[in-house]
């Protein structure tokens, strides 16, 4: 029997099987950075507010400790740690004390996703926005959209609620997981330049 000495390349299927377990496994272990990071930001949230609380007697002491933890992180840890960052951390904090109830919503969303929900001062709506977005997997795009043209407010006025929905169903484009990678704040968090692409170029899906 002559020996093989060429591998057919013909049926590509093992190949793209080896790209699906690698492209799965880059996806996985950016939304479980993402997670990592979001709760670090809430942490670092809770610390400043309790160092807040210590020297509350001075007026302008809340804004002299952002001004110092900016400072200090962003030189050792660069970018995504200016002044208005960390506002958003204690904010966040403060907006989701009880981290616990949400892991199960915020585990699956960004921090761009949470840093669009802060925004927001209604708390009703806030909280609305921040389910309606994990269970529906919106994208941050859609997100936008739905805060900008008062999804919310048009839903709790409308008699008949089902045009309303439809029409941001139709409207709406589904989170990705490489949404995630190809998230700027992941890679400004593992101090990853963010101008190269760590997206693999096809969704590569078992056949």
């Amino acid at each position: 029997m002559p020996k093989r000495t060429d591998i057919d390349m013909s049926d590509g299927a093992y190949i793209n099987d080896i790209k699906y377990i690698l492209a799965t496994a880059h996806q996985q272990t950016y939304i479980a950075i993402n997670s990592a990071m979001v709760n670090a930001y809430w942490q670092i949230g809770k610390r400043i507010v309790q160092e807040e609380q210590c020297g509350q007697a001075r007026a302008d002491y809340g804004k002299e400790v952002i001004k110092q933890v900016s400072q200090v992180l962003s030189q050792e840890f660069g970018r995504g740690f200016g002044e208005r960052n960390i506002r958003n951390f204690r904010q966040f904090y403060l907006m989701f004390s009880d981290l616990d109830i949400w892991k199960s919503v915020i585990s699956k969303l960004t921090w761009t996703h949470i840093q669009r929900v802060l925004k927001i001062q209604n708390e009703q709506a806030r909280r609305y926005y921040l389910i309606e977005a994990a269970e529906n997997h919106w994208s941050v795009r859609v997100l936008d959209r739905n805060i900008s043209t008062l999804y919310y407010e048009r839903l709790l006025a409308s008699v008949d609620k089902e045009p309303v929905h439809t029409e941001m169903q139709q409207k709406s484009a589904v989170l990705q997981p490489c949404d995630f990678i190809k998230n700027p704040t992941v890679l400004e968090f593992l101090r990853l330049p963010t101008h190269y692409s760590y997206i693999p170029k096809r969704n590569w899906k078992r056949h």
